[in-house]
């Protein structure tokens, strides 16, 4: 029996925008274990938040549509699942916490409102013991005046303090997966630093799996056990957190790591990756990373490379790693 909450296969989402066909997604394919915390990262532009909207359903329509692939949570098939079955799955058992905080919470809503829906929505509970599980919640994600918070509406309070009730707002159902999309952005660092540390407290009491959806690399040393690391709508590379930073093998991922500053290391000017991420309606023929690789060759223009394993837990999509 698989151990794998999550399964995606060969997952394409695209978008139809006039005459053209933007390929956010392309062809992605991981497995989220239950209890493992797994970070998707890259620059923007690469295809982590939609990979992140996908799984939940929550792919923008008309335009946008999951064309191909296969999403299985718990054994079970989520694309083409109807909606109101797919509603008893999203914030029960899979929930997410998005990027946005102040355009997430409802500003016409008092916080307690918001906790509460999904409470009296999945979990059948009478108002009084959602309002109470609420207050429990606000408790959990460091509120010391809960009681007094649910009364709150969103714009009085401060954008860590948003961030929090957005979690709080995410385990209330005890879900099995938290999606977590950029979940310290716009936060100055100590704010992140207990936005991180109260994620990994809320893990180990709820025991669920985490999809980390970032582009910050110190986020991921902090959180993850495993790395997805993406570029124009595909998987560059897959290992572990530890490999991804002492043995890269992708040259972007490598181009990633050399712009981090490091404190034992005196230097004038930070490593950069040239150039940009390709637009998804017009990718390179070949390797999508191949305009912008220091260690291009003629083949890389030609066609594209295939995700090897090239050790038992490490996969890259490149020539130089290919099998002769």
């Amino acid at each position: 029996m698989s151990d794998a909450l999550l399964e995606v296969k060969d997952l394409k989402t695209y978008f139809f925008v006039e005459d053209k066909i933007i390929k956010s997604v392309d062809g992605v394919n991981f497995t989220i274990k239950n209890g493992e915390t797994v970070a998707i990262v890259g620059e923007s532009g690469s295809g982590k938040s939609i990979t992140s909207l996908s799984i939940m359903g929550l792919v923008p329509k008309p335009n946008g549509k999951i064309v191909e692939g296969s999403i299985k949570f718990s054994g079970d098939e989520l694309v083409g699942l109807p909606e109101k079955k797919m509603n008893k799955i999203r914030g029960n058992d899979i929930a997410m916490i998005f990027q946005e905080p102040m355009t997430s919470l409802n500003p016409v809503f008092p916080i307690g409102n918001q906790i509460t829906e999904a409470l009296l929505h999945h979990q059948n509970l009478r108002k009084s013991e959602a309002k109470k599980r609420a207050v429990e919640l606000l408790k959990l994600v460091g509120f010391a005046r809960a009681e007094q918070i649910i009364h709150e509406y969103p714009h009085q309070l401060s954008g860590g303090m948003r961030q929090r009730v957005m979690i709080a707002m995410a385990m209330s159902c005890d879900p099995k997966l938290l999606i977590a999309d950029e979940p310290t952005t716009a936060l100055d660092v100590t704010v992140q630093a207990q936005i991180l540390e109260l994620m990994r407290d809320v893990k180990k009491k709820f025991n669920s799996s985490i999809l980390l959806i970032t582009h910050d690399l110190g986020v991921v040393a902090e959180m993850a056990d495993r790395v997805l690391v993406m570029y124009g709508g595909q998987v560059v590379e897959e290992t572990s957190v530890d490999e991804i930073f002492e043995k890269p093998k992708h040259p972007y991922t490598s181009g990633l790591l050399a712009s981090i500053p490091k404190i034992e290391e005196e230097r004038k000017r930070l490593e950069q990756i040239p150039g940009t991420v390709p637009s998804a309606d017009n990718f390179p023929r070949g390797c999508r990373f191949a305009p912008r690789c220091s260690k291009v060759m003629p083949r890389c223009t030609d066609a594209p490379p295939d995700l090897l394993k090239v050790e038992p837990d490490h996969k890259v999509r490149c020539f130089l790693y290919e099998l002769s």
